[in-house]
């Protein structure tokens, strides 16, 4: 969703900066731009990592826009009798601490735009640590509305998005899993990336929203 959204801007004319944890995924990223009237860059950056966040913020000055889409789905579901506890600490890490170190130093003119999810309103059976950090992630960005106001902080609710980190989650499963889901939506289909980058958009763009959650999910909290 990150890479979808970091696309569209650059065709806007934006100049853009994408990181993360991985460098070859990064490698991947920048390789596979087609370019634009604007540009790209790639940083590595552990979003868990206090220092490692203030510097690339930092020095970066003020920034127009901020997007976190930073999430970890590696054993991310199971159930609360046999959830380490170590792991609990690292989807927090990534999903709620890493978006408040974000906030801490990021120098932000426009927006920050934080991203939830489903789980948050339709959580099952062993989704108890995701369920929580997107519900965290919420309430920490209508905290952020008004503390660092004018600068207008939202979240992004993705629903079922067939993005690589469903392979991580479903493995060979995941084609029919999302079949599955596809047939019971109202939207007919599951997201796409971007589906969910128009959303990003959307909100970077709107002056006047503010401390709201922007659904994504193809009408998954109806059903």
């Amino acid at each position: 969703m990150g890479l979808a959204l970091a696309e569209h801007l650059v065709t806007e004319g934006a100049d853009v900066t994408i990181a993360g944890r991985s460098e070859t995924r990064l490698a991947q990223a920048a390789a596979s731009f087609g370019g634009g009237p604007g540009s790209l860059r790639t940083e590595p950056v552990d979003i868990a990592d206090e220092q490692q966040v203030r510097d690339l913020l930092v020095p970066a000055g003020h920034l127009d826009h901020v997007v976190v889409t930073a999430a970890d789905g590696v054993g991310a579901y199971s159930p609360i009798a046999e959830f380490p506890v170590e792991r609990a600490r690292a989807i927090l890490d990534t999903k709620v601490l890493g978006p408040m170190l974000v906030a801490k130093y990021a120098r932000v003119t426009g927006s920050i735009v934080f991203t939830s999810g489903i789980a948050a309103y339709r959580p099952g059976p062993g989704a108890s640590a995701i369920a929580a950090a997107n519900a965290a992630l919420e309430g920490l960005a209508r905290s952020l509305a008004l503390e660092l106001a004018p600068v207008r902080v939202n979240v992004v609710s993705p629903g079922w998005i067939d993005t690589p980190i469903w392979t991580t989650l479903a493995g060979a499963a995941k084609e029919e899993r999302l079949a599955a889901m596809a047939a019971r939506l109202p939207a007919g289909r599951v997201g796409t990336p971007s589906d969910a980058a128009a959303a990003f958009a959307s909100l970077l763009g709107n002056g006047f929203i503010t401390g709201t959650v922007l659904h994504v999910d193809g009408g998954h909290r109806l059903i």
